[in-house]
């Protein structure tokens, strides 16, 4: 039987080495490569292939939802776990819209891991327990469901990229280099992120960014 291939992607480097030491001690699992930051999980997903993907939320460039979606869409076979240290049924909704299988709570990761990924392996998904909960709460109480979206859900894949890398401080002209698009189109992106979200200042878009785990 071949084993399960991972890519880990997180962007602190202590997380990484602890979940890849739990992963080399099963010998059904391989850990094909490691990234930090959304753009490199991605290039790495289309170059190995892995069988399933350890994904962060907040990281720099481009965020794990981002990824998650880019890969998926690439790759539509390679599984992906969410693992992150937030706990709300928004987070969940996007991580499952995105096309994740699971979703892991950081304090608990190291704990329910392998379980994880042998359910999301054998096509199931898997939630932190703790995650359930907040999701049955959520539906025979009355909080917002998980179905119900959000402002920043209206935004496309690239309004989206281009808000995280206004909230990480990039100037139109950084943004416009980095993504190779004009900067009239970048004005445009801009324009349109701050009318969808009816936020009009730089400093609440950062604030938007960061109340929503865009950036930490």
């Amino acid at each position: 039987m071949s084993k399960i291939s991972i890519l880990l992607v997180d962007d602190h480097d202590i997380l990484r080495k602890g979940i890849k030491a739990i992963l080399e001690k099963e010998s059904d699992i391989t850990v094909v490569g490691e990234a930090s930051d959304g753009i490199d999980a991605v290039k790495q997903a289309e170059a190995k292939k892995p069988d399933l993907v350890l994904m962060d939320i907040s990281m720099p460039l481009l965020n794990g939802l981002q990824a998650t979606i880019r890969i998926k869409q690439a790759l539509p076979d390679t599984k992906i776990i969410i693992i992150s240290r937030h706990r709300t049924r928004e987070y969940v909704y996007k991580a499952l819209k995105a096309g994740a299988s699971g979703y892991l709570i950081k304090k608990s990761a190291f704990t329910d891991l392998i379980s994880a990924i042998q359910a999301v392996c054998q096509n199931k998904r898997y939630l932190s327990p703790d995650v359930s909960e907040l999701l049955i709460d959520g539906f025979l109480g009355s909080h917002k469901a998980v179905g119900d979206l959000s402002a920043g859900d209206e935004l496309t894949d690239r309004e989206q990229e281009i808000l995280q890398l206004i909230a990480e401080g990039m100037s139109t002209n950084d943004i416009a280099n980095h993504l190779h698009i004009s900067l009239n189109t970048v004005a445009t992106h801009r324009t349109h992120i701050m009318n969808k979200l009816d936020i009009h200042t730089t400093v609440k878009l950062i604030r938007y960014a960061i109340e929503n785990g865009i950036i930490e």
